[in-house]
C-alpha cells in the first residue's frame, strides 16, 4: 500500500513533457521561481515590461528619422560644447556615460558587502552610486537648458528635422526619470542599511525580515537596468 501511494504521489508531480512541461512550471511556479524571491521575481517583471517601452520609444524614434524627409540634425554639432575657443562634440555626453557606467561598478560592490553583512561598506558604496546618479541628472539637466536657451522645443529646432526635439525630450526625459526614481530608493535603503534595521529586525519598507539584505542586490538589478538602457540611448541618439 506505502508503495503504491509513493508511485502515485510521484507520478501525479512528474514534470509533463514538452510545451505542456513549460506551461507546467511557469503556471505552478514549482521549478521556475523555486529559488527566486518574490521581490527578486516581481523586478525582473517590471524591468521586462520597462524593456518594451524603451524599445518602443528607441524604434519609433529610428523609424521617424529614416522617414523624415527633412535633414536630421548632426548630434555632434547640436551636443558640442565650447571649452575656451575650441568646441568639442560630444564632450558631455561622454562624462555622463563614463559616470553612469560608473556607478554600475559601485552598485556591483554594495551589492556584494550586503551579503557579507558589511552594512558600513554597503550603504557607503549605495550612497556613492546615488551621487554618481544625482551627477547624471544634474549634467542632463544642463544639456536640457542650454538645448532650450538654443531654440530647441518639442515642436522644432533650428538645426532641421521637427521631429529631433520631440524624440530628445520624450526619451531623455523619461530615463532621468528612472534615475531620479532610483537615486531616491538608493538613498532610503542605504539609510536603512546604516542604521542597522536589517539586522535588528525593525519593521518598517523592506526591513520587516532580519537580515534580509536582498533588497540591496533588486535595487542593484534596477540601477543596471537603467545604465544598460543608456549605453543603447548613447548609441543610437548620440552617435548614430
Amino acid at each position: 500500500m506505502a508503495e503504491t501511494t509513493l508511485t502515485d504521489t510521484a507520478a501525479s508531480t512528474a514534470r509533463p513533457a514538452g510545451w505542456r512541461g513549460i506551461a507546467a512550471d511557469w503556471s505552478s511556479d514549482q521549478r521556475a521561481f523555486k529559488n527566486v524571491s518574490w521581490g527578486k521575481a516581481m523586478m525582473w517583471i517590471f524591468l521586462l515590461s520597462d524593456t518594451f517601452i524603451f524599445s518602443c520609444f528607441l524604434l519609433s524614434y529610428m523609424t521617424t528619422r529614416m522617414s523624415t524627409t527633412v535633414p536630421w540634425p548632426n548630434p555632434g554639432e547640436v551636443f558640442a560644447l565650447t571649452i575656451g575657443d575650441k568646441k568639442i562634440p560630444l564632450i558631455l555626453i561622454a562624462i555622463m556615460t563614463f559616470i553612469l557606467i560608473s556607478s554600475s561598478g559601485t552598485m556591483a560592490m554594495a551589492v556584494n558587502f550586503g551579503y557579507r553583512r558589511d552594512r558600513v561598506r554597503t550603504a557607503a558604496l549605495m550612497l556613492a552610486t546615488a551621487a554618481f546618479g544625482a551627477t547624471f541628472v544634474g549634467m542632463q539637466a544642463f544639456e536640457w537648458t542650454k538645448l532650450i536657451r538654443e531654440g530647441v522645443r518639442p515642436w522644432g529646432n533650428p538645426w532641421g528635422a521637427e521631429q529631433f526635439g520631440s524624440s530628445f525630450f520624450m526619451i531623455t526625459g523619461f530615463h532621468g526619470t528612472h534615475v531620479t526614481i532610483g537615486v531616491i530608493f538608493l538613498i532610503a535603503i542605504a539609510r536603512k542599511v546604516w542604521r542597522g534595521d536589517f539586522d535588528v529586525e525593525r519593521r518598517g519598507f523592506f526591513t520587516s525580515r532580519k537580515g534580509y539584505y536582498e533588497i540591496v542586490e533588486i535595487t542593484g538589478l534596477y540601477w543596471h537596468f537603467v545604465d544598460l538602457v543608456w549605453v543603447f540611448i548613447f548609441a543610437l541618439f548620440y552617435l548614430w
